[in-house]
């Protein structure tokens, strides 16, 4: 198998999920703060923090998905993702995670579409994956974007 044929990616680890994405979205992880709070922002969108000098909004993937918003504990980190649709004027924006992404090499042998339902309408969700023995989802980055620029926290 060829190298052009494998895509260097990172497992991020969530309370009770795992996300798979390209190892290029992520610009950087960064230790937990506690975010700036905005009133009136939905439960997920937890506020922003300080990045290189930007405003990055930061928040919790279960949360976008209807899920319960996960309280940050020490292994708490925030995966600074590079923003691709230009709706978030920071450039950037923060997941949080249960600790450090770990990097695979994923290929079409051991990457398979385990389901594509079950999801809130809207959520940013583009499917479920079996991946050896995990079950990770592939988030539609592109949908999380909309969704936090709609809370239109100043970026």
């Amino acid at each position: 198998m060829s190298a052009e044929e494998e895509l260097y990616s990172l497992l991020v680890p969530l309370v009770e999920e795992r996300l798979i994405v390209p190892r290029a979205c992520v610009a950087e992880v960064v230790r937990y703060t506690s975010p700036v709070q905005r009133d009136g922002n939905q439960n997920w969108m937890l506020g922003s923090i300080g990045w290189n000098g930007r405003d990055l909004p930061v928040v919790t993937f279960e949360g976008a998905i209807g899920k319960d918003v996960p309280a940050p504990t020490g292994r708490t980190r925030v995966v600074v993702f590079n923003s691709s649709t230009g709706r978030i004027r920071s450039g950037f924006f923060g997941v949080l995670t249960q600790g450090f992404p770990q990097l695979v090499r994923v290929n079409q042998e051991v990457l398979q579409l385990e389901s594509k339902d079950a999801w809130p309408p809207g959520a940013p969700v583009l499917c479920r994956v079996k991946m050896i023995n995990e079950f990770p989802l592939i988030p539609n980055l592109e949908r999380l974007e909309e969704m936090i620029a709609a809370e239109s926290i100043p970026t």
